[in-house]
């Protein structure tokens, strides 16, 4: 028993004085009980304080001064560390030639406009294709437990064929003015959305950058809401399309990965004429926008994520031990224990039976997409299927996979439409094979945190979660980080009300509105 506090056992009295003492030397707690000096607190900490000065006085002037010593050298130690981590560090940013055969001597490094189009032909062909669909029966009562249901799937195609206007949608694609020019080999597309000109308010340029199976049509929903007014900040933003996706040109050599594509996104930056900007990204977007932050520190204002990973060390595992029991001692809430654990099967055995696509793609991206390639409807529900369980996953206990409670079909064919005229299938999968050809742990990017100001929007149904206490192992200047009360993985095409509220008071904090 503790002869200072009566506490049972000795790693108890270890673990009380250990949290409780410094906050009593440091004044701390005062806020807390403005009676601190009546309590028996106190006057644990007032005892512990008299031994050690008790013990300091009966040694000699060597040893105090060898003492003195190693105390000095082991904060200077200290202090060289945090100092260390702190240190903004960044990455190469290489070069690459992504191109059809040799690399020219110079490139064209106009912009220039760009229209989507579509046609009768490319409309009839694909209603032809859809006419000629094989389906398969489904198990009785599998709902979306084994992929996008076919009785369902009958259902949204039909509409496809007979009520979706793909021209009408082609407007919609147009109301904002796309573009394209040639970086590293490759037309880059992008839309470039200016704010309407109002006295008085600061435009911040934005990048927002899309992941897979989706496109720059995901952040139709916000743009409004960015490009407009939202107590004197205003966004100028740009949605480029990841090369090998959508509208801009597919590499035509291996090794193209996230790298390379973080690379071209910052040159289109500094082509568009701006040296400072904010990003903010989601799947693959996540990871670009990560990667431009580390190879130019100096141009990003701020990066904004809702989706990132960091689940490596020892402070993770010891969470994993301790935090379904005692949680506040590493640094985890009771949302993050909420949304954790139990551990294996939220993110073991829930990972595994929502990423199958994931190993075929980045080992056989061409053999996965081989048939979504020629069947419009094989594409749609192996695209589909993703909206619906990755917006949340008990969708599939659903008949109708819960498609429509966050989506319209008009928007869902639309992105799956987007896929199939631009024939960005197959060369959107190979993404996966480039970034996973080597173990991701071992890349220069994974060994270099990341010391922009960030902010973290935590939606409770992403695919993983990561707590805040996980995320400051890369990410060094996290200003703010929040629970998101409800969406998924598509954030900005679920959420975006909610999405753009928390990028707005992250940016606010870091401009110091």
């Amino acid at each position: 028993m503790c002869s200072i506090c009566s506490s049972p056992t000795p790693v108890v009295a270890y673990h009380y004085h250990l949290n409780t003492f410094p906050h009593y030397l440091k004044g701390k707690l005062k806020r807390r009980q403005p009676r601190l000096e009546k309590t028996h607190l106190w006057n644990c900490a007032m005892e512990r304080l008299q031994v050690l000065k008790g013990t300091f006085c009966s040694l000699d002037a060597f040893q105090k001064q060898l003492l003195i010593g190693s105390a000095v050298a082991a904060g200077g130690i200290l202090a060289y560390m945090v100092q260390k981590r702190r240190q903004v560090k960044s990455i190469p940013l290489g070069e690459g030639w992504w191109g059809a055969g040799e690399k020219p001597l110079s490139e064209d490094d106009q912009i220039y406009p760009f229209k989507v189009q579509t046609s009768d032909e490319e409309i009839e062909d694909l209603h032809e294709r859809i006419d000629r669909t094989r389906y398969a029966d489904p198990l009785e009562d599998s709902c979306f437990q084994y992929g996008f249901n076919s009785t369902h799937l009958k259902k949204v195609v039909s509409y496809w064929r007979h009520t979706f206007d793909w021209k009408k949608q082609v407007e919609v694609l147009n109301k904002y003015p796309h573009f394209k020019t040639k970086i590293e080999g490759l037309d880059v597309h992008f839309i470039h959305v200016r704010p309407p000109h109002r006295d008085n308010q600061k435009v911040l340029p934005l990048m927002l950058v899309h992941g897979w199976p989706g496109s720059f049509y995901e952040f139709y929903r916000i743009l409004p809401l960015l490009t407009e007014n939202q107590d004197g900040v205003v966004f100028e933003v740009i949605c480029p399309s990841i090369p090998g996706y959508a509208f801009s040109e597919a590499s035509h050599k291996q090794g193209f990965n996230s790298l390379a594509a973080a690379r071209i996104f910052l040159t289109l930056m500094e082509r568009l004429g701006f040296s400072q900007f904010y990003l903010q990204g989601g799947d693959w977007g996540s990871l670009i926008t990560t990667n431009m932050s580390q190879m130019k520190p100096q141009c990003v204002k701020g990066l904004h994520l809702n989706m990132y990973m960091s689940n490596k060390g020892f402070k993770v595992m010891l969470s994993l031990i301790i935090g379904p029991y005692l949680p506040f001692l590493v640094g985890l809430s009771r949302e993050d224990v909420r949304r954790l654990f139990p551990f294996f099967e939220k993110n073991v055995w829930e990972i595994l039976k929502e990423t199958g696509y994931l190993h075929i793609q980045a080992t056989k991206p061409d053999t996965a997409g081989c048939g979504a390639n020629d069947s419009p409807v094989g594409l749609a529900a192996y695209i589909l299927e993703k909206f619906s369980t990755w917006t949340d996953n008990r969708n599939r206990d659903l008949e109708d996979g819960g498609l429509e409670r966050k989506f319209s079909l008009d928007d869902l064919l639309t992105n799956v439409m987007i896929y199939w005229t631009t024939g960005s299938i197959v060369s959107s999968m190979r993404f996966y094979k480039e970034n996973f050809k080597g173990n991701p742990d071992n890349r220069v990017d994974a060994k270099t945190g990341i010391f922009v100001p960030t902010g973290l929007a935590a939606f409770p149904n992403e695919l993983l979660h990561c707590p805040k206490s996980w995320a400051q192992i890369r990410y060094r200047n996290i200003q703010s980080y929040n629970y998101m009360p409800r969406g998924g993985h598509f954030a900005a095409f679920e959420e975006p009300q909610l999405l753009a509220n928390d990028f707005v008071q992250f940016v606010k904090k870091v401009e110091k509105f």
